[in-house]
């Protein structure tokens, strides 16, 4: 009898290409209209604060995709080090920025180019110099051994087909007594291996 296919046999490949097509068309085109919320109705959905949205460009406030509010977990320390978790256009990560301060850092992280580009030019833009953005994958952080003090993540951790190493990876990245702050979505009961092998499910 055959083994029924699991999620470590998803084609990583064509997951992530497809992930990164889903955001990049948001980032481009924001106000098209997705199967999710955006930008700033979102935001007044998972209940951000006006103020924190103060000073940060429209373009990356219209390209905010995630599903809920990492910073209701807990309000961030001056001059904790943040690393943000496919931060997209970084909206969290300028948040964190004004939350720790100037003597703080924090590192976004994403794999969808046209999301970077959004989140540098409007670093560049703010002239806020204590955020930093790297491409790169959850299951492979371009971030130290034991750097972070916080590790942040907005609706990102669900599409990630390995889940595992991404917490491993967030634990690598975290000094001896770091936390974890995640909004995500969240199932009832298990999905099946026969779902998981669809790709448009994890995109749609």
């Amino acid at each position: 009898m055959s083994e029924q296919p699991t999620v470590e046999t998803v084609n990583r490949d064509v997951l992530r290409r497809e992930i990164r097509n889903e955001y990049r068309e948001v980032a481009r085109e924001p106000d098209r209209g997705f199967h999710f919320h955006t930008g700033r109705t979102l935001c007044r959905i998972v209940e951000y604060r006006d103020e924190w949205l103060d000073g940060i460009p429209e373009s990356v406030v219209a390209s905010f995709a995630g599903t809920g509010n990492p910073f209701s977990i807990r309000r961030l320390e001056p001059g904790e080090r943040v690393v943000d978790l496919g931060c997209g256009a970084g909206i969290d990560s300028f948040i964190a920025a004004h939350q720790v301060g100037p003597e703080g850092e924090v590192i976004g992280v994403d794999m969808t180019s046209e999301m970077l580009e959004r989140a540098s030019a409007a670093k560049a833009e703010t002239g806020v110099e204590h955020v930093e953005f790297k491409e790169g994958y959850l299951e492979q952080l371009p971030v130290e051994d034991g750097w972070a003090d916080v590790v942040i993540s907005n609706g990102v951790v669900n599409l990630c087909p390995d889940k595992t190493e991404a917490f491993r990876e967030m634990h690598r990245v975290l000094r001896p007594g770091g936390r974890i702050q995640i909004a995500d979505i969240l199932v009832s009961k298990p999905v099946s291996d026969s779902a998981k092998q669809k790709i448009d499910l994890w995109t749609g």
